[in-house]
């Protein structure tokens, strides 16, 4: 099922970019001009993946069945946008993979839960994502992850099938919804995840400790293939 890889996708947050410095500054403005105590950047980045409702349960213990949330959210999106691009950067060795990915033929692509309001401006926002075949955001096709449906997109707007396609995320809803798509898995476990989660429980194919192991796997893919 699983032969000759053609094509790369990523989810965003947590696998090629730490956004968590610009999400957790949205989120602790809206404390900090409510007259409370701003919080420093590591109380927000272990729920940076959760967006919205992550950062506002940090900065007010806020979830989102709060009357106030749905305004709240809304405060929230605004600061962040102000202010997307001003403190996030490319994990280490993201730049690296991408551009060796390039180098050798194989199409990549970003699937992400975040909205087009936001992913579109910060991917035309940094050079990283210049050479990505497709971008496909949490409200480009009806359902978001971890239905497979975003994957399959990415995977026809780069014209590979899917079974041709190696998804790496850091959440267990990216790897269900690799598998949904019948692509390989590869959970991310440098970004937000830390070592308090087990990801062996989430069935991936394959696990990466950083973005450049990412071409080992591609290169025993390769071998095994030859053997």
């Amino acid at each position: 099922m699983f032969n000759d890889v053609r094509a790369v996708l990523f989810d965003l947050d947590g696998t090629l970019i730490d956004s968590a410095p610009d999400l957790g500054a949205a989120a602790d403005r809206m404390r900090v001009e409510r007259g409370l105590s701003s919080f420093p950047l590591d109380h927000y980045r272990h729920m940076a993946g959760a967006g919205a409702r992550g950062m506002l349960g940090i900065a007010f213990n806020m979830t989102p069945d709060h009357p106030d949330f749905p305004l709240m959210r809304e405060e929230f999106f605004r600061n962040y946008e102000s202010c997307m691009t001003e403190r996030t950067y490319a994990f280490d060795g993201v730049a690296e993979l991408i551009e060796r990915l390039h180098a050798q033929g194989l199409a990549w692509g970003v699937v992400t839960n975040k909205s087009a309001r936001f992913t579109d401006p910060l991917t035309r926002g940094m050079p990283l994502f210049a050479t990505a075949a497709a971008v496909v955001s949490g409200d480009t096709t009806p359902h978001a992850k971890p239905h497979p449906a975003p994957l399959l997109e990415a995977a026809r707007r780069m014209g590979v099938s899917p079974a041709h396609c190696i998804y790496v995320g850091d959440d267990e809803r990216d790897i269900i919804a690799g598998h949904a798509a019948g692509m390989r898995t590869v959970a991310a476990q440098y970004g937000y995840l830390g070592d308090h989660v087990d990801t062996a429980n989430w069935g991936a194919h394959a696990t990466v400790h950083s973005p450049l192991q990412v071409l080992s796997l591609l290169s025993d893919l390769q071998s095994a293939k030859q053997a």
